[in-house]
């Protein structure tokens, strides 16, 4: 989803900040830029990944943003596998996107803005690093955020998005363009003993997606099934 800055502007909704696509000046205090090797990709992916997140996340504890790492390194911080895809992510609220963005661009990274007004972006260790203001259509709220977890992610404590808003958020992104059930079933299977299940299943208000997904993992022993379904 990455674009380019100087030709797509990103759609604001209401009461959203506007975002720049590199933020500095003199308005904007400095801070002690990320080192020359938090921009040098790794041969390792997933050590890659890892360590972007570990950067980013220091940084933002350091400037006292409210925030929680999310997506596969939040399933390897709660003890799941190290095959980490795709990308870092983070959760922040709407609210504080141009602050969070002026923190990254003192510190050294360029922020870009894609269309999709849903989140913000950018690269460390040459790897994609995206700032969710919502997961699954579910705007980050200050609850969502209170209730993370700050735990170890490798050698760097960060908070970290609860197991079952974690779960919630990769079981709801599932619809008829994208079901890919795989990384989300190991997911599950990493996290079971820690998702409140039922809070997560009457959530997703019977969509046939997650619905499937719930089936198969009643199918598989990974969470008890429903008594219409014994």
């Amino acid at each position: 989803m990455t674009r380019n800055p100087d030709r797509a502007t990103t759609t604001r909704r209401p009461g959203s900040p506007e975002l720049r696509p590199v933020v500095g000046g003199p308005d904007v205090p400095t801070l002690e830029p990320l080192p020359p090797s938090a921009q040098e990709p790794s041969p390792d992916r997933s050590q890659a990944i890892l360590e972007a997140a570990k950067q980013v996340g220091a940084l933002l504890k350091r400037e006292g943003h409210a925030f929680a790492l999310a997506g596969s390194v939040a399933v390897y911080a709660h003890g799941g596998n190290g095959r980490l895809r795709h990308d870092a992510d983070f959760c922040v609220r709407r609210s504080d996107a141009e602050a969070v963005a002026d923190t990254l661009a003192a510190a050294g990274l360029a922020v870009r803005t894609p269309p999709e007004d849903w989140l913000m972006k950018t690269t460390c260790l040459g790897e994609e690093v995206d700032f969710l203001f919502e997961l699954a259509h579910r705007p980050v709220t200050t609850d969502m955020l209170a209730r993370a977890q700050e735990v170890p992610v490798d050698s760097v404590h960060m908070p970290v998005l609860a197991p079952t808003d974690l779960m919630r958020g990769l079981i709801e992104a599932f619809s008829e363009h994208y079901c890919d059930f795989g990384p989300v079933l190991a997911a599950a299977r990493a996290l079971r003993e820690k998702v409140d299940w039922q809070d997560v299943r009457g959530s997703s208000g019977g969509e046939p997606m997650p619905d499937a997904f719930f089936y198969l993992l009643e199918r598989l022993n990974v969470i008890a099934a429903r008594e219409e379904h014994r």
